[in-house]
């Protein structure tokens, strides 16, 4: 294993704990094969971290942090269309397809990324067939997201697709201890990009909700008040 810009805080059982986390039906010899060839390196706040049109060398998963995957979108406005917890893998769509990255990738926070080759990657998944299989169900978990999100982004009103992006990011992301605060600071920029509207109408549509009473709003920070009244708004059609 080659360890790059890491400090010396985050320990090599960190490391082992998140891949068999990840991948639980490793044998002792398939983890070690892993660890040995992956990189470990540690970024900065939005640091990038793979590009559209770049080879999809490595499988990548988050040790610790957030990452946005985004594509450009009209008018240099990007579009966020996946964002990535720990312990979670990223960038091996292209990688499948034969394909260049289609997005760019770019940390939310600090954030520690293994880097793992990807032809070690297909070793493992050609002897494992557990393996093989929990690469079949995340893409297909994310396909399904993919689709849900193509409908609520396109046929429900900005109130509601904002009130599903909060309810997305206290699922993916969870809470504070208060249990109130959402556990990831995102610019209104990119809550609007994540609800497919511009900056200024994320600011609007929060602060309406917050003038609701179904969220509270402290600089980044957003407190989730009535989760069923969200709940309600996100289903709201945008005609009745």
């Amino acid at each position: 294993m080659t360890i790059e810009d890491t400090e010396k805080s985050f320990q090599l059982d960190g490391i082992e704990k998140g891949i068999r986390t990840l991948w639980p039906s490793l044998t002792d010899i398939q983890e070690t094969l892993l660890l040995s060839r992956m990189v470990v390196r540690q970024f900065n706040k939005q640091e990038v971290i793979y590009s559209a049109r770049s080879m999809p060398h490595y499988i990548l998963v988050v040790l610790r942090g957030k990452v946005k995957v985004f594509k450009d979108g009209i008018g240099g406005r990007n579009q966020i269309i996946r964002v990535v917890k720990p312990v979670e893998l990223f960038g091996a769509r292209a990688y499948f397809a034969g394909e260049l990255h289609s997005s760019t990738a770019t940390t939310l926070e600090p954030s520690v990324i293994a880097f793992i080759p990807s032809e070690v990657m297909m070793e493992v998944i050609r002897a494992n067939s557990e393996v093989s299989i929990s690469f079949i169900r995340h893409l297909a978990i994310h396909l399904g997201h993919s689709d849900t999100r193509t409908v609520t982004l396109t046929q429900k009103h900005i109130r509601a697709r904002l009130a599903e992006t909060l309810l997305f990011l206290k699922s993916q992301y969870g809470m504070e201890s208060d249990g109130q605060t959402l556990n990831i600071y995102l610019s209104r920029e990119d809550l609007g990009s994540l609800s497919n509207m511009t900056t200024s109408n994320a600011i609007r549509t929060l602060a309406s909700l917050a003038e609701d009473g179904a969220v509270a709003i402290e600089g980044k920070k957003i407190k989730i008040l009535q989760e069923d009244a969200l709940q309600a708004i996100s289903q709201e059609k945008l005609f009745k």
